[in-house]
């Protein structure tokens, strides 16, 4: 006789933005440092595309937070409209 098998979690919704903000912080930070404490480092070696990595880091950051705030919008509908029921 196969055995019954144990229920399975739910699968976790975290809200999304904050991964977002730290990611945008993250690449800012990271810049940031490079650009104050080893600009003269980087132009030395020729790793000066660093900068611009994290520059398109932080912007493209902006994009994905907008996708994550609307999936926290659809997030929040979803649970609204389940407790509803």
């Amino acid at each position: 006789m196969p055995k019954e098998q144990p229920p399975r979690p739910e699968p976790l919704d975290p809200p999304m933005v904050p991964f977002a903000v730290a990611g945008l912080i993250a690449w800012a930070v990271v810049g940031l440092v490079l650009l104050i404490f080893f600009r003269g480092w980087l132009t030395e070696h020729g790793h000066q595309n660093w900068l611009w990595t994290c520059l398109a880091g932080f912007l493209w950051g902006f994009p994905g937070l907008a996708v994550m705030m609307r999936h926290d919008a659809n997030r929040r509908r979803r649970r609204t409209a389940a407790a509803r029921r």
